[in-house]
């Protein structure tokens, strides 16, 4: 038993709770503890729901620098790695946070040492107000980690808002004397992705022993990855129309891929066109052959590649997709943070906590191109005549013979990439996070009957802001028309004959070729622009809990708790955001405010069978209740709730059920993300002639716009086929909305300050396995259904069309969302979508069903083999099986992403570890499951409809001199790269290793 009590508390692996019986923060032995999940010290940790645990040492064997790296390892979360997807979206922010079960970050709540923590978030990547409150799973310390506890499914009558799919809580070391400096370094196999990481962590007791502090630095770094950098992902496949297929049950895919991707309508240098559209019949050419600048502003030709229609072309001179946003953030992190207690009495003791983290996350974001493909907006080609005084001589003759109306001073348009106008072309977002919490806790004895309560109050601040690097509009178009004045090349304002309109400081723009913009050019047209926010939190939390009488099965167990928590953000627009002087012009509106909430909580344990007190088939049998009120000054009040049971049939075998009422309240972000108006597109129309007998509700859809058009006869559709000698079905067919594909519409986008609670209901049974005859093996495997409905759902234009016209009564607030255009005029028909929303929206519906299972053994080698000590062995399984996971977004039209690259249907992963003196090795293998490669993805719409299944081993060792510790490690060792196509799907990083060292000093 020593040796197994050992391994247990310095297992690398992660294991389930309920194979545990350790004391935690807050127990005062291995009978009484408190676990994640309920606030009740239990015998044994015998929750109603799966808990797992992650321990400090498995980030020491993973040569992990973080918590989010560990949690990642766990295969009911979606891990969040900070990469881009291939679609043409950015790497994100920096920040990580936890996802159960692939519900969404905002529905895993995240404690520290079972208190709430003040959210990382903001409206940063989510500036049409649908940011969720998450905590950066970067900012915790790792030198003061005990573990991180998992509880998996519900727990909002616990904890409160949030805990939908779960809770990650943090558990910080109470008690670390001396000093311990560690230090690692890694690099990938191809030399393109070093991390290094460093942090102090010193402790000491003082008063006698009666108290404790404890102080940890740490700092870490990664790099930017581009696409450049890892061979799938350098492969620049797109997949294009495939001009092979003939028909939806040919069996040939209606697209095929393409390699070397690239925009063929614009490059760097700038692709010369005669009209400012992208169609290759209007490539400017000579000899056949299609033109663009060079480096140097003469005019060379031009190779399209193969070009796969409007905007890309298999290689070629394009501008190359995988070049367009960076693959992954590079990371930068510094952190600070001290705990303390001290016993004022033998049943008195005041405890704190403070915690600073400074991080910043550097992406590449897409830059600035001035194409064809942005014809008519800020963003469109470049218009230019034979008089600009940039051009070259040879330029002049060339373009001249090419287009000889060029010569006598018709346009040419440059479809171009700028690479050089603004100063720098990444982007970063950095945070810096304050937090310290001061409490009492304590235990007391009345009659028989013992007690312990704890009181606390927290403050959490996060101080962020967002930069990068944009173009002025307005300056842009003066240093673009340059012309010759008095012998010099100037900006055409400037050589206005009337000087108010002059700009002293406008530098004019050469665009001809990669490089030519100058340095005062650049430093002319750029400004500074981003967000800076602020999220506060103070939260006050009583606990008191207990034995309330004896029961002849045990004590009759509860917690009761009080929780006042205010919540204030503020979004401050830079300048330049709120003049609106960038990108489409729409001006940002500074906002912030505030909510607060009041919370009566409770908790009953109540034994009915156990100890002494048994009949057959009931070793033990326990029930369990909880029940939160909350009251938001914002959402309103909500009650939610537990009730389940444990029942033990015989030592050894535990089968258990919960029912839980869980629910979210709305970010302060999606209620007060600044808002912003600017023209754009609008997606489809439900009410197009291809569309308005399609949907969820063929009929009602086809219903509710048949109405729209019969009341709204400028809109020039007859229903009735009366007039003009048309049919109806000639009538309907006509109309097509321009707002799908053209910016025409005015859309708002921001909070929405009217949102209300989401809720989900949670059933979770299961059983847990602990066989007397093999000492050390434990299994649990369990079931967890989630619905939730009133859904915080991101709505845009799109949505809230489709909510109007699939609902029987749709709200009417879901249809005031968009307006039409009453009349024709001279640019768009009636009926084209002149205004649109995007926000947060309560109508989302999301389903989940799976299973957890894992499967522990600790054990001594000799206890098997017998002969002399050959150490220690843990093996470890966990494997999460998503058989269901479909959500709607407006509640009508569901999308399954089960059995997906997002949510496979199988995840799961393998640990090992021996240790045997101060020699320890261990094993991981992250396993993967062959999955679909989309929703809908058959070999009729994708050539590579399912994705193979992805098994990532590595290793590492660590041996022991003294106070010295040194450890070393392979991460992938195979070098075992996503399953093609999916660059997502498994480990872009590739094979990778990590040395390390860690010394204490007493």
């Amino acid at each position: 038993m020593r040796m197994m009590s050992r391994l247990l508390l310095t297992a690398a692996l992660v294991v389930p709770v309920a194979a545990q019986a350790q004391q935690v923060d807050g127990a005062d032995s291995a009978e009484d503890i408190v676990v994640t999940g309920s606030r009740i010290r239990q015998s044994n940790a015998n929750l109603l729901a799966p808990v797992v645990e992650v321990g400090q040492q498995q980030l020491v064997d993973r040569g992990y620098v973080s918590a989010a790296d560990a949690l990642n390892d766990l295969p009911s979360n979606v891990p969040a790695l900070n990469q881009a997807d291939g679609t043409g979206e950015t790497s994100g922010s920096g920040q990580q946070f936890p996802n159960l079960f692939g519900l969404g970050a905002g529905r895993t709540l995240t404690l520290v040492n079972g208190r709430r923590m003040v959210t990382s978030s903001s409206a940063i990547g989510a500036p049409d107000g649908t940011g969720d409150s998450q905590v950066d799973a970067n900012i915790i310390p790792v030198g003061l980690l005990q573990k991180v506890e998992v509880y998996q499914g519900g727990g909002a009558a616990v904890y409160g808002s949030d805990a939908i799919a779960g809770v990650v809580n943090y558990v910080l070391r109470r008690d670390f004397t001396g000093v311990e400096v560690d230090g690692q370094m890694g690099i990938d196999s191809r030399g393109t992705y070093p991390t290094q990481s460093l942090r102090v962590t010193a402790g000491t007791n003082f008063g006698g022993g009666r108290g404790n502090i404890a102080v940890d630095l740490g700092y870490s770094k990664s790099p930017i990855l581009r696409f450049s950098d890892r061979p799938l992902s350098n492969l620049g496949r797109l997949t294009v129309s495939n001009s092979a297929n003939t028909g939806p049950d040919d069996g040939i895919p209606s697209v095929k891929p393409i390699f070397d991707a690239r925009f063929w309508p614009f490059n760097a240098n700038g692709i010369i066109f005669n009209a400012p559209a992208p169609p290759p019949q209007l490539l400017t050419r000579y000899n056949g052959s299609p033109l663009q600048f060079g480096s140097d502003g003469n005019v060379i030709p031009y190779n399209t590649g193969a070009i796969q229609g409007i905007p890309f072309a298999s290689g070629g001179q394009g501008y190359a997709y995988q070049d367009l946003v960076g693959l992954r953030t590079g990371l930068e992190r510094f952190t600070g943070n001290a705990i303390g207690h001290y016993d004022l009495t033998d049943n008195v003791r005041v405890t704190g906590e403070f915690l600073y983290a400074r991080t910043e996350g550097t992406e590449i974001p897409q830059g600035n191109s001035r194409t064809t493909l942005n014809a008519g907006s800020y963003a469109g080609p470049i218009a230019f005549t034979i008089n600009n005084p940039f051009l070259t001589a040879q330029a002049k003759q060339l373009l001249s013979a090419a287009r000889p109306s060029f010569a006598v001073g018709a346009p040419l348009f440059l479809s171009k990439y700028f690479m050089d106008l603004v100063p720098d072309p990444s982007q970063t977002t950095t945070t810096d996070t304050w937090r310290g919490v001061l409490g009492l806790e304590g235990d007391f004895a009345l009659g028989a009957r013992d007690f312990y309560w704890s009181v606390s109050g927290s403050y959490g601040r996060v101080d962020g802001k967002q930069r990068g690097w944009q173009v002025i509009n307005s300056r842009y178009n003066n240093a673009i028309n340059a012309v010759l004045s008095g012998g010099q090349i100037v900006c055409g304002i400037n050589a206005d004959a009337n000087p108010t309109n002059n700009d002293a400081a406008c530098a004019p723009i050469n665009p001809f070729g990669n490089g030519n913009v100058s340095e005062a050019a650049r430093t002319y047209v750029s400004t500074m622009a981003g967000l800076d926010w602020t999220n506060e939190q103070t939260d006050f939390l009583a606990t008191i809990g207990g034995s309330l009488f004896r029961l002849p099965a045990g004590d009759l167990k509860f917690s009761a708790a009080y929780e006042h928590r205010n919540e204030k953000a503020s979004f401050s627009p830079l300048q330049a955001n709120l003049d609106g002087s960038f990108g489409s012009g729409a001006p940002q509106v500074a906002q912030s405010g505030s909510y607060h909430t009041n919370e009566l909580s409770g908790e009953l344990l109540v034994p009915i069978f156990g100890g002494d007190f048994t009949v057959p088939l009931i070793h033990a049998l326990e029930l369990k209740g909880a029940f939160r009120y909350v009251d938001n000054s914002r959402a309103g009040s909500e009650n939610v709730w537990e009730i389940g049971g444990r029942w033990e049939p015989v030592e050894g075998v535990s089968l258990r059920l919960s029912r839980s009422r869980n629910f979210r309240a709305p970010s302060l972000t999606q209620l007060l993300a600044p808002s912003s108006t600017g023209i754009d597109s609008t997606g489809v129309d439900p009410c197009d002639a291809d569309r308005i007998s399609g949907g969820p509700n063929p009929a009602v859809r086809r219903a509710n716009c048949l109405a729209l058009f019969a009341a709204n006869p400028g809109y020039g559709v007859d229903p009735d086929g009366t007039g003009a000698g048309l049919t109806a079905a000639e009538r309907l067919a006509r109309f097509q909305n321009p707002s799908e594909n053209f910016q025409r519409a005015m859309v708002t986008t921001g909070g929405n300050p009217n949102l209300k609670n989401e809720i989900s209901d949670t059933w979770s049974y299961g059983i847990v396995l602990a066989p007397s005859f093999a000492p050390g093996l434990t299994f649990s495997a369990d079931r967890v259904e989630i619905d939730l409905s009133n859904g915080l759902s991101p709505f845009t234009t799109e949505d809230f069309a489709a909510a109007c016209y699939d609902n029987e009564n749709p709200d009417p607030a879901v249809c005031s969302a968009f307006t039409r255009l009453a009349n024709a005029d001279t640019v768009s028909p009636g009926g084209t979508t002149i205004t649109g929303t995007t926000t947060t929206y309560n109508a989302g519906v999301v389903r989940y069903r799976g299973e957890v299972f894992a499967l522990n053994y600790m054990f001594g080698l000799s206890d098997l083999v017998g002969g002399s000590d050959k150490g220690e062995f843990t093996i470890h399984v966990a494997a999460t099986h998503n058989s269901l996971l479909e959500t709607s977004v407006t509640g009508e039209t569901f999308v399954r992403t089960d059995d997906t690259w997002q949510a496979p249907k199988w995840a799961g992963t393998l640990n090992i570890a021996w240790q045997k003196g101060p020699i320890r090795l261990t094993y991981q293998g992250d396993y993967l499951g062959k999955t679909r490669a989309g929703p809908d993805a058959t070999i009729e719409n994708n050539p590579n409809p399912t994705l193979n299944a992805n098994y990532v081993q590595s290793i590492s060792g660590q041996f022991e001199i003294g106070d010295l510790a040194l450890r070393a490690g392979v991460t992938n060792l195979t070098d075992r790269g996503p399953s093609y196509p999916q660059i997502g799907y498994g480990d872009i990083l590739g094979r990778r290793f990590f040395v390390g060292a860690r010394i204490r000093f007493n």
